[in-house]
């Protein structure tokens, strides 16, 4: 930047950037070379600011980008900051800007971009006589307290029900929404005003301080290098990158006097507070080139997708000291290094171990193969259990069928020959390798280079491998593990109870519950999916969804079932053709990796592309293709649509028997991740006879 303008604060909002994602890509170039004139110099000759007619803020101004496009910009009368807050068709534009208010509020200190068209209809009074409805018992000065501009009071006071405060929602600043819908929903205003920094002294026309806001920051950056706008303008949509929520900021910056907890439903935002926790620790806590993060999470394809967005916030060389990798890999390569003498391998591997092993099950009871390998994992395997007198006194907590002591000792030779045989061909299971690995490091003393451990989608992983984590950094000490998860997402049959791996999280747990992904109609779809189920906050207790809320709404979630596959696939394919959109948005989703391969030919039959994310790399945004994924791969992902595709009887849950059991829960909560990757819409299809989950969902949507 030259002399005359070294002192110019140009900045850009987050709803700059969703409306510039919204305008044609052949025609952003001609936004993007005004947005590097207007970064390099904001006070050009060549930029022409207008004030705008009628206008309710008169810093507000409009620029010419060409004879179709204008943008609007922040620019006030005092001080050196230049804001772009939107761009659009001319007409479109003027309209956006013409009701809209941006202010310093005079109790958060934050900066605020708010709509005044409904307050019009109000008398604007700071207090009205007859307070009736949601808020009736808050005075206007709590109500100010918690981000409501002073001039929405009438219209807030006037809201009696939820419903009417959604209603209004696109009129209020975002916070304001968020702390009166969590007023609406029981909270209390001290656990409200936890996430909002109030300040002491606050300046009502310093533009500037109100920028430092940590409110301010979820919607305000100021850039200061090319780089970083092109970066933003490369992938607009991508607004976790750079806009933190105050209280995702307060947990990503947290000096823990030990372990972390960190609850939060689907969309909220635990990936993208792990990754920035990454980000902030190897930058401000441990800073020596030698100290190392490991953030680990349970599947390779999870790790690869955070390994690629960790690259788009961390500088090259901090990010060489954050190991990411899954833990069972993490562990097969530690043990590598101290000449492990087993093989590592999973279910796949061991079916003829399976077949074997079963030629010695009991005619009675008659249990089949399923059961005895659920016995295995679920049971023997999670208590650690290598004899019959263990077997028979281990509480079975969570099964569906009972078995006394006499069943026990008939089906005991099952798991007893499947050992011997794993132990004869020097194989290990996962859990059986991680308890190894964890008595290798105990024996070998503190030998990583890991100053802390981040974990992610930890309602995922079973008790050995936390306890294994524990030992990874043995000491409990400031800041040494991070844990993120959701038990309404576990997808694999793995419970854990924190504290009884030695990791204590008393008085650091935290929870987050804005989604920010889904629509408000995707979110209830899904969690009705859920109704009835309990869930555990991987710590011994339950775990609810209260407050769990999207502030953005959208189409309600489609059910389409048809007479067969042929019937389906051809509205699939007559959908995706009416779609506005480039198909990279688009994901379909099939149960199985054989249903997978089903759709894929079929829609390539009929000439479209297809990409199909694989389980062992990130998914490349360059190539194009509509998505497919199973149910498993596509978490941790999300798209502007998703279409869950053969949601028949039998296939969802994937065995008839499972539809009372524990595994009935975990198929539930495959469904439940699979919906909440769509940003936008959710179709989902199937033929033949219904799944049951969906039956009450079917009735609702027709």
């Amino acid at each position: 930047m030259n002399k005359a303008t070294d002192f110019m604060n140009v900045g850009i909002s987050a709803e700059f950037l969703k409306a510039f994602a919204n305008i044609p890509k052949n025609q952003q170039y001609k936004v993007r070379e005004f947005i590097s004139k207007f970064r390099t110099n904001p006070q050009s000759g060549s930029i022409h600011y207008e004030k705008i007619q009628d206008a309710r803020d008169a810093n507000l101004h409009s620029v010419r980008i060409d004879q179709t496009y204008r943008g609007i910009v922040l620019k006030p009368d005092t001080g050196n900051l230049y804001m772009l807050l939107w761009v659009d068709h001319h007409d479109r534009a003027y309209e956006w800007a013409r009701n809209k208010v941006v202010q310093i509020h005079p109790e958060t200190g934050g900066l605020q971009i708010f709509d005044v068209t409904k307050a019009r209809a109000f008398p604007q009074e700071t207090t009205v006589k007859k307070q009736i409805g949601l808020y009736q018992k808050y005075k206007d000065r709590e109500l100010l307290k918690i981000g409501v501009p002073k001039i929405l009071l009438p219209l807030v006071r006037s809201l009696e029900t939820d419903e009417n405060l959604e209603q209004i929602a696109d009129y209020l600043p975002q916070e304001a929404y968020e702390a009166l819908f969590m007023l609406a929903a029981g909270y209390s205003l001290q656990e409200i005003m936890y996430a909002i920094d109030q300040q002491k002294e606050i300046d009502p026309n310093d533009f500037i301080k109100a920028l430092d806001n940590p409110d301010s920051l979820r919607r305000f950056y100021l850039v200061e290098e090319a780089k970083d706008l092109d970066q933003l303008l490369n992938s607009p949509l991508e607004l976790w990158r750079v806009f933190l929520h105050p209280y995702q900021k307060k947990i990503v910056e947290i000096n823990a006097n030990g372990p972390v907890r960190v609850l939060g439903g689907a969309g909220t935002g635990k990936t993208v507070v792990a990754m920035h926790r990454a980000k902030w620790l190897i930058e401000n806590i441990f800073v020596q080139r030698y100290d190392k993060i490991l953030f680990t999470t349970f599947t390779r394809n999870l790790a690869e997708d955070i390994k690629s967005n960790l690259a788009k916030i961390c500088r090259p060389d901090d990010l060489k000291r954050i190991d990411v990798v899954n833990l069972d890999k993490w562990v097969s390569q530690f043990l590598q290094q101290h000449d492990y003498k087993y093989h590592l391998v999973f279910d796949r591997d061991t079916r003829d171990l399976w077949n074997n092993a079963l030629n010695l099950a009991p005619a009675d009871p008659d249990l089949d193969e399923t059961f005895y390998k659920d016995e295995w994992y679920s049971v023997i395997q999670h208590h650690g259990i290598s004899s019959i007198g263990e077997y028979i006194r281990v509480p079975r907590i969570g099964r569906s069928k009972r078995l006394n002591r006499q069943t026990r000792q008939k089906i005991w030779p099952v798991f007893e020959e499947y050992r011997s045989l794993l132990d004869k061909n020097h194989y290990k299971e996962p859990i059986d390798v991680t308890r190894d690995a964890q008595i290798l490091l105990e024996s070998k003393g503190d030998i990583l280079p890991y100053r802390a451990v981040i974990v992610d989608e930890a309602q995922d992983m079973n008790p050995e491998s936390f306890k294994l984590i524990r030992q990874m950094v043995p000491q409990q000490s400031v800041n040494d593990i991070f844990i993120v998860g959701d038990a309404h997402q576990r997808i694999y049959e793995n419970k854990v109870v924190l504290g009884r791996c030695g990791i204590d999280i008393r008085g650091r747990g935290r929870k987050l519950r804005i989604n920010y992904r889904t629509t408000e109609e995707t979110r209830r779809f899904a969690v009705n999916i859920l109704r009835g189920v309990e869930f555990d906050d991987l710590d011994g207790e339950l775990d609810t969804q209260k407050g769990y809320k999207s502030l953005t709404h959208g189409l309600q979630p489609s059910v389409k079932f048809f007479e067969s596959f042929a019937q389906e696939v051809e509205f699939i394919y007559d959908y995706l053709r009416e779609q506005n959109t480039d198909l990279k948005n688009l994901c379909l989703v099939a149960r199985t990796n054989n249903l997978l391969a089903q759709y894929e030919g079929a829609l390539k039959s009929r000439g479209l592309e297809i990409y199909l994310i694989n389980r062992d790399e990130a998914e490349n945004r360059e190539k194009d293709g509509l998505r497919i994924a199973t149910m498993h791969r596509v978490k941790g992902l999300e798209f502007d649509h998703i279409i869950i595709a053969s949601t028949n009887k039998g296939i969802i849950p994937l065995f008839e028997d499972e539809k009372d059991s524990d595994r009935a829960v975990l198929e539930k909560s495959l469904l439940y991740v699979a919906v909440t990757r769509a940003r936008k819409s959710v179709l989902i299809t199937g033929y033949g006879e219904m799944s049951e989950f969906l039956m009450d969902e079917k009735r609702k949507t027709g």
